[in-house]
């Protein structure tokens, strides 16, 4: 759609006033921009095809990391999941190996205090037996001083 201004120009007088003169023609100012801009932009056209072939230039070689990419990584999985057998093997035997190292240690724990506690019924036992043998000899000797006390009445 022309401006405003364009439309007006095309009524503008071609020539001041007064002797007749060679008729004129409006000035179409768009025109003269576009003729000038021509040339100028025509030497734009090599950049432009330059800038072309190295956004071209760039999508192909973003395309080519990306498969690279791609193949490292279907390669690092590949490996991940290689190694995650050893990985899992290996854990499991620090798992065991732990776990013996934690019933050895159990074990001894458990006889150290086995070995305290026989140790102390031993040392019990022995009070125990002066104590009941002291009580049975007690009764004894009630029972015979009583047996004894009958037999003289």
């Amino acid at each position: 759609m022309p401006q405003w201004q364009n439309i007006l120009d095309r009524f503008r007088p071609a020539g001041t006033p007064g002797a007749a003169g060679r008729p004129g023609i409006p000035a179409d100012r768009g025109a003269d921009a576009a003729a000038e801009l021509t040339a100028l932009l025509a030497l734009l056209d090599d950049a432009q095809d330059e800038a072309a072939q190295i956004r071209h230039a760039a999508a192909d070689r973003a395309q080519e990391i990306r498969r690279s990419a791609q193949r490292q990584a279907a390669e690092l999985v590949a490996k991940a999941r290689v190694d995650a057998e050893s990985v899992r093997a290996q854990s499991e035997a620090d798992a065991l190996r732990d776990a013996d190292a934690d019933e050895k240690d159990m074990r001894r724990q458990t006889e150290a205090e086995v070995a305290r506690l026989r140790q102390r019924a031993g040392e019990r036992l022995a009070h125990d037996v002066d104590t009941v043998a002291a009580q049975a000899r007690g009764w004894l000797d009630a029972l015979a001083g009583s047996a004894m006390a009958e037999s003289d009445s």
